[in-house]
């Protein structure tokens, strides 16, 4: 089964049209160069991109690690201040500084009557100072002894504790 000679010399006449030896390899290598070129550059764009994600990444995380630090920083800040603010700390800085508490508060009215009876305070009795301090005689920076509290302290004629100033700064 065989084929005629015939169909075999025609067959290869039209591949031989179709496909030229000669110049048609030589027009396509420029061509093959250029999509090599284009798939290389592609490539190595996306390897550096990827790069610059990854140092993009790295970076992050050393921020997010940092603002950690930083807020436990902070965090620790705020409980130190916080602490020295509290009622028991106030009260012992005011004794280093020489303050005593008040004497019973006396009241004003809009109409000028007095309520309740004033009375000075009476000073505390002296405590040595902590053995790591200087043994100098500070100078007291408080109000001097005997003067009135600057307001009121204790509860108001109508019985209601008079407001309190704010122990913490900003708040």
């Amino acid at each position: 089964m065989s084929k005629p000679a015939g169909q075999r010399q025609g067959r290869v006449a039209r591949l031989t049209r179709l496909m030229p030896a000669g110049p048609s390899t030589a027009a396509r290598t420029p061509f093959v160069l250029l999509v090599v070129v284009l798939l290389g550059g592609g490539l190595i764009t996306l390897l550096l991109l990827n790069s610059a994600l990854n140092e993009g990444s790295f970076e992050l995380s050393e921020l997010k690690k940092r603002t950690t630090e930083l807020t436990d920083e902070q965090q620790a800040l705020q409980r130190d201040v916080d602490a020295s603010f509290e009622p028991e700390a106030l009260a012992r800085r005011a004794r280093e500084l020489g303050m005593v508490p008040g004497g019973s508060p006396a009241f004003l009215d809009p109409d000028g009557k007095v309520r309740g009876v004033p009375s000075k305070a009476a000073p505390d009795p002296v405590v040595a100072p902590p053995p790591n301090t200087p043994t100098s005689t500070p100078t007291p920076t408080g109000p001097a002894v005997g003067t009135p509290a600057p307001g009121p302290v204790g509860p108001t004629p109508s019985g209601t504790p008079a407001a309190q100033p704010s122990t913490s700064p900003g708040r």
